[in-house]
């Protein structure tokens, strides 16, 4: 009997001894998984930022011409410039400076570059005007217009100015193109190709740093000048659209169906509506943008108005189930003490349990505006997705945006130049994000201290 029950007490220790080391394995197990996914997720986070700074930072690197620019009379045969006389109005001096202009820019200016490159060449280079013209930008010669407009005394001088390389020179710079390749396979011709060795040789041609990248607009006669300040502009008005208009009526509405809406079938309706619309695919907010702002209010295609009402649609869900979690979670104590203290109910929540909230608050809105930042799909539906060669100086004014910037350069035909160009794009998309984000933890931090 006794050693009956010696072996069944051993038995139970055995069995406990064995059940805690299999619940050890398994959390050791489970401790080894989460460290595996962890491991994974920063692994392919890094390999995507590695990837983007590798192909996106050469790009701030741009080619460009230290090219002596003689404003020659005898290849610019246009009268002087006209200047004031006695008695002439303001009116009548414009008009002649401005037909002055326009007869300047009807000048073959390719003329002064092509000049310009030749004496920049080894003497007695053979090389034909069009194959030595693609070494240059395209742009180059309203640059060099521009220059004689704003100072016509330099007629008959010799400046030295940098001018912009093509983006075929530029990627024949930098290695972007096989040298290997046959001339049929190559983007410049033999003689171009050659030239622009010398060039890089004799310092003709350095790489500096892009400006044009983030002071140009987006180019399609002169890729090398292409830049992201018209799409840059047009999401700081989308942003500034979602702010202004998501906020207070997101914030307003978790208010009023948290602390004030009576319990009903129809505030659980509208409770359901809202979180079912968070999950709504963004592509058909883009449709129902289209639908209502552009077809029946009639406003502007491709305009920051238009696509900071759509992302601001998209994005109240989002504000409104995060303020609506942050309100739930404020201790009843604090609302009772502030009514026991005789505020109202409107008293109550807005000098005491909102003010506590603000922190979630905020963080609910970084969510949803860089939400709203990277969204690409319903911008395209109501064309923002249009060539705009012009920086938005309303909400009312064609533009697009930095992730359909992105979309359009990703299919560039020219490959070599904007593949580059696109991954610089979206470094400065994430930077965008990012600032904002710091600006909104900044303020949470600050709300968070004097709570």
């Amino acid at each position: 009997m006794t050693n009956t029950v010696l072996d069944t007490a051993a038995e139970r220790r055995k069995r406990v001894r064995d059940g805690l080391a299999r619940r050890h394995r398994t959390e050791k197990l489970f401790r080894g998984f989460g460290i595996v996914a962890i491991a994974l997720a920063l692994g392919f986070v890094a390999i995507l930022f590695t990837d983007v700074l590798r192909k996106g930072v050469p790009a701030f690197m741009q080619s460009n011409l230290h090219l002596e620019i003689t404003y020659d009379p005898e290849l610019i045969k246009i009268e002087p410039a006209p200047v004031r006389i006695a008695g002439q109005s303001d009116a009548e001096f414009n008009a002649a400076n401005m037909a002055w202009q326009r007869k300047l820019a009807m000048l073959n200016w390719n003329n002064v570059i092509e000049a310009s490159l030749r004496k920049a060449a080894p003497e007695g280079y053979e090389i034909d005007t069009r194959q030595l013209l693609t070494i240059a930008e395209t742009a180059a010669r309203h640059e060099v217009r521009e220059r004689l407009v704003a100072d016509p005394s330099l007629m008959g001088q010799t400046v030295q100015m940098e001018l912009l390389a093509s983006a075929n020179a530029d990627n024949w710079i930098k290695g972007n193109i096989d040298r290997s390749l046959g001339d049929g396979q190559q983007q410049l011709s033999a003689p171009a190709r050659a030239l622009i060795d010398i060039f890089e040789e004799d310092g003709t041609i350095t790489q500096g740093f892009a400006w044009t990248l983030l002071s140009s607009v987006d180019s399609r006669s002169a890729p090398a000048s292409a830049g992201l300040l018209g799409a840059f502009m047009g999401s700081l008005w989308m942003m500034l659209i979602v702010v202004v208009l998501a906020v207070p009526i997101g914030v307003g509405s978790a208010i009023y169906l948290e602390e004030f809406a009576p319990k009903s079938r129809l505030t659980d309706l509208i409770e359901v509506n809202i979180n079912n619309l968070a999950a709504v695919p963004s592509i058909v907010f883009g449709l129902l943008g289209a639908a209502v702002f552009i077809n029946w209010f009639r406003l502007p295609i491709s305009a920051p108005l238009a696509g900071g009402l759509v992302l601001t649609l998209m994005t109240l869900p989002t504000i409104i189930i995060a303020t609506r979690a942050a309100l739930k979670g404020v201790s009843p104590a604090l609302r009772q003490a502030a009514l026991g203290m005789g505020a109202s109910k409107t008293q109550m929540v807005f000098h005491h349990v909102l003010p506590v909230t603000f922190p979630s608050i905020l963080t609910a809105t970084i969510i949803g505006v860089a939400q709203a930042l990277g969204e690409t799909a319903p911008l395209l539906l109501i064309g923002m997705n249009a060539f705009v060669a012009s920086v938005p100086g309303t909400p009312l004014d064609q533009a697009t945006a930095l992730p359909v910037q992105i979309y359009l350069w990703q299919g560039n035909e020219n490959r070599n130049f904007f593949e580059a160009r696109t991954s610089a794009a979206i470094m400065v998309l994430l930077a965008f994000m990012i600032s904002l984000n710091a600006i909104a933890i900044f303020l949470r931090s600050r709300l968070e201290k004097r709570a």
